[in-house]
């Protein structure tokens, strides 16, 4: 908690310098700490992400970017901005971000915690963006840009990656700041995803920002379009987001097309981000092809797509089943589910159709708009894959714009504590989380409470891993372990190199002397066919000695 506490105390004067200075190029979107540091982190973010196409975001990057920071906020004497706060207002950010750094704290229990946030980050710091990753780790071609964006602090600012819980702080500032007392409600939900660099904790409470915004009328269509493609970035499911701002741009502030245009300069460089290191526009849909020459192999696309259509039905059907399902079968398996997923499935289908009747009762032409996008995004994630996980964001939207008058301080207040009590609970005795939820199958990764994490955040750590070669390519494999969160660069999971092999595929570097250069994928020959199945055999083997 300490240590958190720490880099929170450090980044945010760091932050708020920063987007003091993006601010005198762009304008502010919202005022008060929480704008600034929204503007630091989109401009950084965006910044770091043209810097990792060439140099890696080490400490020789954090360095000089925390030295302007605090530049800029004593310079500007910044600090001014936390005078207007009231006793009560400072023990209230006080009690709930001890609240924040507490549950921030705890082990990570997100899978893609290890097979996808902290390899990116360390991938981004060691060497940067790279040309063709996703041939080496398909999972790896999404860099999102939340992960450069936590890469380029990690190095002593945050070596930890607890940026979702100083963002949690962040937003509670905002809260207190815009007295928008309804946002209490979500930040006992948000805990959750404290302890791990997910990006889903930033675009939930990015989008509720601007959500907030849309709903007052804010008139900066430019700021809301820049930030809502930003979050889009992060997150494409967020897709919502920035359909909503422009729909509000055209249609109730009537802007000129002009004022989209540097949203759309960074949609394009998010296009140019994944063509660079997954092949096309979006990951991991195939849908673009430009005819670069590092691109997926056609067959890890198709298991890829394959795949995401079973976790569609949470990996309860084959993929062959599901190819037979009639239309009607298509919605009734997806609804009734074995488990919690099901209750989650009929519950975003409820809430869609009541959110449009309420938007349909209220005639609220923002409140029409916000329905529409949510639809839109709906329709896309049903069609692609209607993992719940996709579209979290949409419950938390609906229940802000229909009780956003109905919770004032006291109510919020209420339930913010009711929440933080079950969420605690549920962090510090892991165990009701498996007995109450024997369904909900993260619960049996959550690790209990260590009266070290009063200092330092727990974290794991595994560095055992065996290497090998295949063709020009050297690499290394964890040990009995299926990720490769600590493992020395280049690593592969071992899924991913039996499903290469089955392809009759392997990833090759592009010049065997400069990992930088990228990464493609070959046909095997038999000789290499014979050293992959060797290699498979070696890793199965592993997990049957003691």
């Amino acid at each position: 908690m300490i240590l958190i506490l720490l880099s929170t105390i450090f980044l945010i004067p760091v932050l708020m310098g920063l987007g003091k200075a993006v601010e005198g190029f762009s304008g502010s979107l919202f005022g008060g700490i929480a704008g600034k540091i929204a503007s630091g982190i989109l401009g950084i973010s965006l910044i770091w992400t043209i810097l990792a196409f060439f140099i890696p975001l080490n400490i020789y990057v954090e360095i000089p970017t925390v030295l302007l920071g605090l530049i800029f906020f004593f310079k500007n004497k910044l600090y001014r901005e936390f005078y207007p706060f009231s006793k009560k207002e400072f023990s209230l950010v006080l009690i709930i971000s001890l609240i924040i750094l507490l549950c921030g704290s705890f082990y990570p229990y997100i899978l893609d915690h290890f097979g996808y946030y902290v390899p990116t980050i360390k991938w981004l710091t060691e060497f940067g963006l790279i040309k063709g990753i996703s041939n080496l780790d398909f999972t790896l071609g999404q860099m999102s840009i939340w992960h450069i964006f936590q890469a380029g602090f990690s190095n002593f600012s945050d070596p930890f990656l607890r940026m979702n819980s100083i963002l949690l702080i962040v937003y509670t500032l905002y809260v207190v700041e815009k007295k928008s007392w309804i946002h209490l409600c979500f930040i006992p939900v948000l805990l959750l995803f404290s302890q791990s660099p997910s990006p889903d904790l930033p675009v939930i409470v990015f989008s509720l920002m601007i959500l907030n915004e849309i709903i007052k009328e804010n008139k900066q269509t430019s700021l809301l379009f820049i930030f809502s493609v930003f979050v889009f970035a992060i997150k494409p499911t967020m897709i919502w987001l920035p359909v909503l701002s422009f729909l509000y741009s055209i249609f109730i502030v009537k802007s000129s097309f002009k004022y989209l245009l540097p949203g759309i300069l960074i949609i394009f460089l998010f296009f140019v981000k994944n063509i660079y290191t997954f092949g096309y526009p979006v990951f991991p849909v195939s849908i673009g092809d430009i005819g670069i020459n590092w691109k997926p192999n056609p067959e890890v696309l198709k298991t890829s797509s394959q795949y995401a259509i079973q976790k569609t039905y949470d990996m309860q059907y084959s993929y062959q089943q599901i190819k037979e399902f009639s239309g009607f079968d298509y919605i009734k398996n997806w609804l009734f589910l074995d488990g919690i997923k099901s209750k989650i499935n009929i519950f975003f289908v409820l809430s869609l159709v009541i959110f449009i009747v309420f938007s349909y009762i209220k005639k609220n032409k923002i409140i029409s708009l916000i329905c529409i996008s949510l639809v839109i995004k709906s329709i896309l994630v049903l069609l692609f894959s209607a993992q719940y996980r996709f579209f979290m964001d949409v419950f938390f939207v609906i229940f802000f714009v229909i009780f956003i008058n109905y919770f004032n301080f006291k109510k919020s207040i209420a339930l913010f504590s009711v929440l933080s009590i079950i969420f605690i609970t549920f962090f510090t005795l892991p165990n009701i989380v498996q007995i109450y939820l024997p369904s909900f199958r993260l619960g049996s990764f959550m690790g209990k409470f260590e009266s070290k994490q009063l200092y330092t955040p727990s974290a794991y750590h595994y560095n055992s891993f065996n290497s090998f070669k295949i063709g020009n390519l050297q690499f290394n494999v964890s040990k009995k372990y299926p990720y490769n969160f600590e493992t020395q660069l280049p690593a592969i999971s071992e899924n991913y190199i039996s499903e290469d092999v089955k392809a009759g595929i392997f990833p090759q570097l592009v010049d065997e002397k400069n990992i930088r250069k990228g990464f493609i994928w070959k046909k095997l020959n038999q000789k290499e066919k014979n050293e992959a199945k060797n290699i498979i055999n070696s890793i199965n083997n592993s997990y049957k000695q003691k």
